[in-house]
Formats: structure tokens, sequence, C-alpha cells
């Protein structure tokens, strides 16, 4: 008993001597926990309250065709580009030649006449241009000293050559006599040694 006494007593005694604290600090602060310490975790988003992504617009198709291109006739296209306007000379020029010359065949025959004035003026035979042509001495009867009759610009006569005149210009419907330079009207036999490309209305058409 009184070793065990002694052996704790120089227990105590070393403790002090090396500065240990005989016992804890008590404190008044409660002792945090590890959960405590740690950030706070955000509240998470239920799925039922996130929009959907907006679903890609449809685009819709764009129809390129041109209404030229779905015309069925050339009756059509005529009704399309009738006008009593023409947009500039040339074009005057072309629609008052088919207007005199073919005013009254059908409109293939009158397509016909304004592409022979417009193949010689690609020909490099003639004038270079639909005025040019049509006005070069002697080549159309309705020309006159350099000048052409009045135009009835009110009648349908010229609102179809106004038509005519921009489908050939723009190459709108295929003349049924392809590369003719030259018509005249079936009731006159002019004996021309030309080959003869095809017979449209009251007119032959030869190149």
């Amino acid at each position: 008993m009184f070793d065990f006494l002694r052996v704790a007593g120089f227990a105590t005694l070393a403790l002090a001597a090396a500065g240990a604290p005989s016992q804890l600090p008590v404190t008044d602060a409660p002792a945090r926990t590890a959960v405590e310490a740690l950030p706070p975790v955000p509240a998470t988003i239920p799925l039922t309250d996130i929009a959907p992504a907006p679903k890609p617009a449809l685009v819709e198709a764009v129809d390129t065709t041109s209404a030229d291109s779905r015309a069925d006739s050339l009756a059509a296209l005529v009704r399309m580009h009738g006008s009593t306007e023409t947009p500039d000379r040339e074009t005057e020029c072309l629609a008052a030649a088919t207007y005199f010359e073919s005013k009254s065949e059908p409109l293939e025959g009158q397509l016909a006449v304004a592409n022979v004035i417009l193949n010689r003026a690609e020909s490099g035979r003639f004038a270079s241009t639909p005025c040019g042509v049509v006005y070069q001495r002697g080549q159309f009867s309705f020309v006159r000293s350099g000048s052409m009759p009045p135009i009835a610009r009110k009648s349908e006569d010229w609102r179809q050559a106004v038509a005519i005149a921009y489908i050939a210009k723009n190459d709108l419907w295929k003349a049924p006599a392809q590369n003719a330079l030259y018509f005249h009207a079936k009731r006159v036999s002019p004996n021309w040694r030309m080959t003869r490309v095809a017979a449209v209305g009251n007119h032959v058409f030869y190149r």
C-alpha cells in the first residue's frame, strides 16, 4: 500500500514538473459536431419544376419554283405578263413588231414572230438590237419613213404583244420556229431559197 501511494505521488510530481495541466479546461460553449462544420448544401430543384427545353421551330418548305416555270400553257404566261406598259425601248420595239405583224395570229404565231426579231439581233447579219432590227431599212412594211403607225395601247391585242415580247426576251416559253430569221404570209409565194422551219398560223418561217 505504501509503495502504491508513493508511486502515484511521484507520477503527480512528474506531471506538475512537466507543466501539464492537471485537468481539461471547462467551457460553457456547446460542442460543435462535424455536420455543423460543413458548408450548407444548396436545396435541390425538383425535376418537375425544370422547364423542358424548347423544341426547334419547324422550318416551312419554301417553294423556289417561279410562277413562270409552273405555267402550263403559253396563254397562262400571257395572262401573267399582259400589260399596256413596256419596261424599256427594246421591249417596246419588239412588242410593236409583234403587234403589227401578228396581232391576229394565235399566241404561238406571235411568239414565233417575236423570236425572229431576237434571232436576227443575235445573228450578226442584222442590227444587234430589237429596235435596230425593226427599223432596219426594207425589213418590215409597217415601218414607213423611220416611224410606226399609232398603237391602240388600251387594246387586248397590245396587252398580248407586250406579254409576248417579255416572254420571248426572257426565254420563258419555247418558240415553235426555232432559229428562224424570216417569215412571210401563207397567201404569198416568194420562192425563197431558204430552209423552211415551220408554219404557224398564217405565217411560214425560214432560216
